[in-house]
Order: structure tokens, then C-alpha cells, then sequence
């Protein structure tokens, strides 16, 4: 319809039975449209909801490993991290050192990485082995297919 002032557009609404409606508020001028308010925040929650289903949430998974751990207990380890990267979560591989373990980082270092050889197949290496505090810490995303 073009540009008209506001009155002119309200009592247009008005004789039709509809609302007027500020569609682009940032516009310049700004837009707005005759229709129904109602119908026109269902239809917009209908595509909010719609949006908010496609979604996919991705979280992070912990597997928690010590530096001296043995070849079966690792292996489960493996397992649980490899359905997690399989169920398209992220896994954080946490290794946590105790006492005097703090002094043989390399050792934990070795964990971590083996760890990421074995799920080099579904999973890159978003954030690499690093020291925080007590605990050594990596992060594994998986690959998109």
C-alpha cells in the first residue's frame, strides 16, 4: 500500500476486522502488515517450536581414566567414549593424577593419546592434552559423516 501515516493505517485495520501489525520494526520506514495478532504469534510459535525440535543438543561426556590404569579397564573406558562419540555427543578424557602421579605428566600425556589413536577412526581431537591443576584433560568431537 505504501507509505501512509499510522491513523490512516489503524482505521484501515479497524474497517476490516484485523490488526495492524509491526513487522520489521528496524526497517526504515518500518513495515507493518494488516492481519490477525493472534494468528500471527500462533504461526510464529509454531515456527519457534518447529526450529527449537531440528535442534540437536550436543553435550559433554566424561570418561575419567588414571595414569597407571590397566589394558581391560581402559579398553571399557574406550568403549563407553566410542558410544558417546557414536550417539553425537563430545568426550571430555579426563586423566586424574594422585600423590606423586603429578610428576609424570608424560605418562598421562601417552594415555591420551592412545586413547585419541584408537577413536581416530569417529572422533578429531578438538582441544589437545593439557594440564589443569591435578587432572590432564582432552576433549574428542566426532566426525561428521
Amino acid at each position: 500500500m505504501g507509505i501512509i501515516p499510522i491513523k490512516q493505517a489503524l482505521k484501515m485495520a479497524g474497517e476490516v476486522g484485523l490488526d495492524l501489525v509491526e513487522v520489521a520494526p528496524t526497517a526504515k520506514p518500518p513495515v507493518c502488515r494488516v492481519m490477525d495478532y493472534g494468528k500471527y504469534r500462533f504461526e510464529q510459535s509454531k515456527r519457534e517450536k518447529e526450529a527449537k525440535k531440528n535442534q540437536k543438543i550436543i553435550s559433554i561426556k566424561e570418561v575419567k581414566l588414571r595414569p597407571n590404569i590397566e589394558d581391560h579397564d581402559f579398553e571399557t573406558k574406550a568403549r563407553n567414549a566410542e558410544k558417546f562419540l557414536k550417539s553425537g555427543d563430545k568426550v571430555k578424557v579426563t586423566i586424574m593424577f594422585r600423590g606423586r602421579e603429578i610428576t609424570h605428566p608424560d605418562n598421562g600425556r601417552q594415555l591420551c593419546l592412545r586413547m585419541a589413536t584408537k577413536m581416530e577412526q569417529i572422533a578429531a581431537v578438538e582441544k589437545p592434552p593439557k594440564v589443569e591443576g591435578r587432572n590432564m584433560t582432552m576433549i574428542l568431537t566426532p566426525k561428521q559423516s
